[in-house]
């Protein structure tokens, strides 16, 4: 329980960081989009200002002596906004901060298009009827402004994006140490007793006559040797070797047979006697093959059918595990397979996670749900690189 709470706090420490920056990628796209209209309404502001002093140059006399020069300093203001001149018939008579060289003639009707759908034209009224219209644009400085939010907001997403791959990636990486450590120490503190189980069988030796009830104590205290080893091995990079994976998968179910329910009927679809080589770590593989079928046996209560089918091609090799159980939901497929995820009542969820890791980590190979249904049974697929 203070496992699962501990989890669900760090759910909801994710969530709120998630929240809080989505509200302020938010507030910053609403305030940015003030300074927006604020800066739109200024730049319009600024081409009638244009317009006036456009239409006062028109009208001056220029026998008169007026003083213009604060006229052509309006017109020079504006060294920002993109403006075009143009008559009623939409001939352009001038423009303004846009670059033309080594453009092409229709360029400039191009973003007089351009400023038609974006903002409305402001008229200069000349007399008789007569009158001209300035189109403007956006100046650089508005359009980076209005697409600045969203591309802030993109970073932040990004950002956290990362931030959540990288958290994950280290808490996998603890929790890989976690489990490393604990499989070595078991390993290291299973040696000594198994030590002492050697000597003793050496010792009953002489006193026991039955010579298969010593045969079964040196198995079992073999297997406990073997696992000893496994569990050394985890957290090592294990050394692949050509196996007879008939041979293997032919001692693994002898064992199991030996010591499962008479009800568990072990059906073999392949050729004992062939060979077929598979670079294999055999201890770990034996225990890829030991744990998928005691969660078959488990989900079967002890009695059913466990079929095995071996297939091939050039370059794989498929193994089929079908049992006869109670079946798993599409939703649980690859939950399975996930730490901690058990039926078991003292379970621990590990036996499937390790199973996973033995065969695509260390192996480079492949292990799945290839089909499943409810109380009729589930197919593990295993897939080996040769």
């Amino acid at each position: 329980m203070e496992n699962n709470s501990i989890y669900a706090r760090k759910q909801k420490w994710k969530l709120a960081l998630f929240v809080i920056a989505i509200i302020i990628g938010v507030a910053t796209i609403i305030y940015t989009n003030r300074l927006v209209k604020k800066l739109a309404e200024e730049e319009r502001k600024k081409i009638e200002l244009l317009a006036e002093g456009t239409k006062a140059l028109t009208q001056i006399n220029i026998e008169s002596n007026q003083d213009i020069s604060f006229i052509f300093k309006v017109i020079e203001n504006n060294t920002t906004v993109p403006v075009i001149l143009t008559n009623s018939n939409d001939s352009i008579i001038s423009w303004r901060n846009i670059n033309t060289n080594n453009k092409s003639k229709n360029y400039l009707v191009k973003q007089l298009e351009k400023m038609k759908n974006e903002n409305e034209p402001i008229i200069i009224e000349l007399g008789d009827n007569v009158k001209n219209y300035f189109y403007y644009k956006n100046s650089i400085l508005l359009t980076q402004l209005i697409y600045y939010p969203y591309i802030q907001m993109g970073v932040i997403i990004l950002f956290i994006f990362i931030a959540y791959l990288a958290f994950n990636s280290t808490r996998k990486a603890e929790q890989n140490q976690v489990w490393v450590g604990m499989a070595k120490e078991t390993a290291h503190q299973l040696g000594t007793p198994i030590s002492s189980l050697i000597a003793w069988v050496e010792i009953l030796k002489p006193q026991i006559k039955d010579k298969n009830t010593i045969a079964e104590f040196q198995n079992d205290v073999g297997r406990l040797e073997k696992i000893t080893e496994r569990f050394s091995k985890i957290g090592s990079i294990p050394v692949l070797q050509p196996e007879n994976i008939y041979e293997v998968l032919n001692n693994c179910i002898k064992y199991l047979k030996s010591r499962a329910s008479e009800s568990i009927n072990f059906i073999q679809n392949y050729n004992i006697d062939e060979k077929l080589m598979v670079p294999l770590n055999r201890s770990l593989f034996e225990w890829v093959i030991e744990n998928i079928y005691k969660n078959a046996i488990d989900a079967m209560k002890g009695e059913g059918n466990i079929n095995m089918v071996v297939a091939e091609n050039d370059k794989t090799v498929q193994i089929d595990i079908k049992d006869s159980g109670k079946g798993i939901s599409k939703t649980k497929y690859k939950t399975i397979f996930r730490p901690g995820y058990t039926t078991k009542a003292r379970g621990w969820g590990l036996g499937l996670s390790l199973t996973k890791r033995i065969v695509e980590a260390y192996h480079q190979g492949k292990i799945f749900v290839s089909e499943s249904e409810l109380n009729s049974g589930t197919t593990i697929r295993i897939i080996l690189k040769k």
